[in-house]
């Protein structure tokens, strides 16, 4: 240690002045670190690492971030950049823990653990992620000296989840929470996008569907993702495709992992799956709550809208924020100096800015009594004119909606209905499948550059409708949330609709310095929000069933919100297809009962239809036609 410290020293004197001390640096010097098995109600024992401030000539606020991803990393003195280094030096009490099952921590693992409603007063044995939080809190503040007795909570992605599964009867200890990139829901988030399979999380099964044998600080699973990586594709789009059915990934990868099993078995939206939506038990919400996330997020953009509009619709007293930035997963936890995803700049110190002027305020005032500034109800990025926006409510009322209609020869018209008769049609072949990026890319863990990329690939094939505004002549602000009103039809019994909103740059327009020669920015189709609906669950996500051949149907469904400028001189696009390879499954167009287990045999081709009279509604909050699946949960609970 006393080598690692000098090293340091030597390196810091060469490269930084005095006030650029590295966190590293400043861990050692001014933190005490232990380690504790804290034990909960049912007599396992959760592992935990505590953070120290030397300095407690004032009492500290502990902060708090629960994970299925390990807490033993945060052990010697290895904290650098979580939290950030704004947090870091504001004297909090630093607390990692294992969450139950996980790592060092006794129990089952359970992915997203259902909630037990009223569970922290009502009993004493049985247990969820809130009674959890409740134990590991109130150990804390009892035996941690020099704590204050205030309690807050952070975490992205799986800790996100966490950090907001902690609010329901919440720990009066519990001042502040921070969920970020939050799951709320595995038939919307990360592994599902309404009810479709991401097939290119399949090798992330390897993290979550397996036990551990025993206490461990080393992943156990290591040899299960190898079966994916020991051999790597150069070409995932390949891979998949040569890979076949679902049911070949069962028979070569996953036949032993319990969550694929458990996926592959509960195709719909089951009671297995909406017992494990968090967002019915958000009530009555005491904590302060800030949920962030990233306007590019591939794997949970649903979470965090949701999380913040149930909060806002279920506890109108609580104090509710919510923050989206320019980012991909996380992104707002490091900072590259310039914020560019895929090949779109936003600005220098996006992340710095969020670190240094919400997240530190906002702990802050709730856990240090500094009085601050209030947040707004939501902060949030406005992605094409690449500036922050405060607004006292989101989604914002003083933006007007707009309603996109699709017409001849691809003109895409605003707010005037036109060729409402028409049909255009496109024949959709699953062995052909639409690749979801413009770039060849090897297997990923989890696709993320995609979502803000160059959709002139898809606008060149056939199986891809394209509709396109005029330039515009003023700027237009498409601010709220997403929907889809699709009327289809089809010869085949089963398809998905993948709908996206793209933002094309004028054929002038410059190429950015960081941007290799070969991307051009002229004329550019940048992806702005996307998503896929599952045909079949168009009357219930537990209610699948077959279309009607050549019938049509209607077909409604929500795209995750929108912050986007299209400014004067570019136009607005809209593509529709059916297939999205490989980051979602590819539906064999052919109904049947699980694609899971679909036979090769069973992917046909099919020429669907979209009638004239379907439109895409953008703006404030629109009432969606999809089942009330938040009912559907809350029905189940009670019974």
């Amino acid at each position: 240690m006393l080598k690692y410290l000098l090293a340091l020293v030597m390196v810091f004197s060469i490269t930084a002045t005095s006030a650029q001390i590295s966190d590293s640096l400043y861990i050692h010097q001014n933190y005490d670190l232990k380690e504790y098995r804290i034990p909960m109600r049912d007599g396992a024992e959760l592992f935990t690492v505590v953070y120290t401030p030397k300095d407690l000539s004032e009492k500290a606020a502990i902060l708090l971030n629960r994970t299925c991803y390990n807490a033993s990393r945060h052990t010697d003195y290895n904290i650098i950049g979580y939290p950030s280094t704004y947090l870091l030096r504001d004297n909090y009490i630093l607390v990692f823990q294992d969450v139950r099952g996980r790592y060092m921590s006794d129990g089952t693992f359970d992915n997203m653990r259902p909630n037990i409603p009223g569970n922290n007063r009502k009993n004493k044995t049985d247990i969820d992620e809130s009674s959890d939080t409740w134990d590991t809190i109130d150990w804390l503040i009892k035996n941690i000296k020099g704590n204050n007795g205030k309690v807050g909570m952070y975490g992205i992605s799986y800790p996100g989840h966490y950090a907001a599964a902690a609010l329901p009867d919440a720990h009066p200890a519990l001042k502040a929470s921070s969920p970020q990139a939050p799951i709320a829901d595995f038939f919307f988030d990360d592994f599902h996008h309404q009810g479709a399979y991401l097939q290119s999380y399949t090798a992330a099964f390897a993290v979550f569907g397996y036990q551990k044998d025993s206490l461990t600080r080393e992943p156990w699973y290591i040899d299960k993702i190898k079966r994916f990586y020991d051999d790597p594709a150069a070409d995932g789009y390949d891979f998949h495709l040569r890979l076949g059915p679902l049911k070949n990934i069962t028979e070569k990868y996953h036949y032993d992992n319990f969550f694929w099993k458990q996926i592959t078995e509960h195709p719909n939206y089951d009671e297995f799956w909406q017992k494990r939506n968090i967002l019915p038990h958000l009530k009555d919400i005491k904590p302060a709550v800030m949920t962030v996330g990233g306007w590019f997020d591939a794997e949970d953009l649903y979470g965090p809208l949701s999380i913040y509009k149930t909060i806002e619709s279920s506890s109108p007293k609580a104090k509710n924020t919510i923050v989206m930035g320019p980012w991909a997963h996380g992104g707002w936890a490091r900072e590259n100096g310039k914020t560019i995803h895929n090949h779109i700049y936003f600005g220098d110190s996006i992340s710095s800015f969020y670190q240094k002027e919400i997240e530190q305020k906002f702990f802050a005032h709730y856990l240090k009594d500094q009085d601050i500034n209030p947040l707004p109800e939501a902060y949030m990025f406005d992605t094409g004119i690449k500036k922050w926006k405060t607004f006292e409510a989101w989604p914002p009322k003083e933006i007007e909606p707009i309603t996109l209609y699709f017409g001849a020869k691809g003109k895409l018209s605003i707010n005037e209905p036109t060729d409402t008769e028409a049909t255009f049609e496109y024949l959709s072949d699953p062995m052909k499948p639409v690749p979801y990026t413009s770039q060849t890319e090897g297997l990923t863990f989890t696709p993320r550059r995609f979502m803000s990329d160059d959709q002139r690939q898809a606008s060149r094939r056939p199986d891809v409708l394209t509709f396109e505004t005029g330039m515009l002549s003023e700027d237009i602000v498409l601010a709220g949330e997403i929907l889809s009103k699709l009327k289809v039809s089809m010869t085949g019994t089963d398809a998905d609709f993948i709908v996206k909103l793209i933002d094309v740059y004028p054929d002038d327009h410059p190429n950015y310095e960081h941007n290799p020669e070969n991307i051009v920015m002229g004329g550019y189709q940048q992806l702005v929000r996307s998503e896929v609906f599952r045909g079949r669950f168009r009357n219930g996500l537990d209610k699948p069933e077959p279309f009607i051949p050549n019938e049509p149907t209607d077909v409604d469904f929500r795209l995750q919100d929108v912050l986007h400028t299209f400014k004067k001189g570019h136009r607005i696009m809209i593509q529709i297809h059916s297939t999205w390879f490989p980051y979602i499954d590819r539906n064999p167009q052919k109904y049947v009962d699980n694609i899971y287990k679909a036979e090769a045999s069973d992917f046909i081709k099919s020429t669907i239809k979209i009638h004239g009279s379907s439109s895409v509604l953008i703006g404030n909050s629109l009432e969606c036609c999809q089942p009330p699946i938040l009912q559907q949960t809350e029905d189940i609970i009670k019974n």
